[in-house]
């Protein structure tokens, strides 16, 4: 595929989601070395290429958020579920049948 305005290709879907399993666990400075690789051997156009690095840091950056927000929703319950316990009424040991 090429980009209109300036006759060189661009990272098209399969390319991304190659590359994107290639670096899925790999450090973005890693991740952006694989990436370099990929495209020095073609006429890529920087920008489209740049765009996917952009788009893959934000991708990281949405998991590693969502993995805290995960983490904070799972102690906020825990500490709810502990508070309820701690003050649910305590059953009264009087017992009639014994008199």
């Amino acid at each position: 595929m090429e980009q209109q305005n300036t006759g060189k290709k661009v990272l098209d879907s399969m390319e991304r989601a190659k590359l994107g399993i290639r670096v899925f666990n790999l450090p973005f400075d890693e991740a952006e070395e694989v990436i370099d690789a990929y495209v020095s051997g073609g006429d890529y156009d920087p920008d489209s290429v740049e765009l996917f690095k952009v788009q893959l840091d934000t991708q990281r950056h949405i998991q590693e958020k969502s993995v805290e927000l995960l983490s904070t929703g799972a102690e906020i319950v825990r500490l709810v579920v502990n508070a309820l316990v701690k003050n649910m009424p305590q059953p009264v040991n009087g017992n009639s049948s014994e008199s």
